[in-house]
């Protein structure tokens, strides 16, 4: 761990610089409020992908094809898996948000069953749309 050296008169002092990962032990709440982070930043590139599967059907049907067969394909599906499940998750955080937001929730108890819910939820929900669509084609 590093220390700083500080003096006090003549007495030196070894402190910790910052209290950082090593110290602290995940809990739920930290992990969900960096998920929702991440999330949220995946989402401004899950948008882009979207304007641009948008942009190829107004180009033409050649073009939409073309980008039609890449987000169909493996790599394509696994990316929009991933999409669909940050646009769940995220919205689900933000739920939770919206919650604490009207003075609720603000017991441990209450705060580690909403965030276990949410990455639960979230996991089950991407699931579920994912068997629909899958069912629906």
């Amino acid at each position: 761990m590093a220390v700083a050296k500080s003096t006090r008169g003549n007495v030196k002092v070894d402190r910790p610089l910052s209290p950082h990962l090593q110290i602290y032990s995940p809990l739920i709440n930290m992990v969900m409020s960096i998920l929702h982070r991440m999330t949220g930043a995946a989402l401004y590139f899950g948008s882009l992908l979207l304007a641009w599967w948008l942009i190829a059907a107004a180009t033409g049907p050649s073009y939409f094809n073309y980008v039609n067969g890449l987000l169909g394909s493996l790599p394509g599906r696994i990316v929009l898996l991933g999409f669909t499940w940050a646009l769940v998750h995220h919205a689900l955080g933000g739920i939770r948000h919206f919650i604490w937001d009207t003075g609720r929730g603000y017991d441990l108890k209450t705060i580690d069953a909403m965030s276990w819910g949410s990455i639960i939820l979230s996991v089950l929900l991407t699931a579920l749309i994912w068997a629909a669509a899958l069912w629906l084609k």
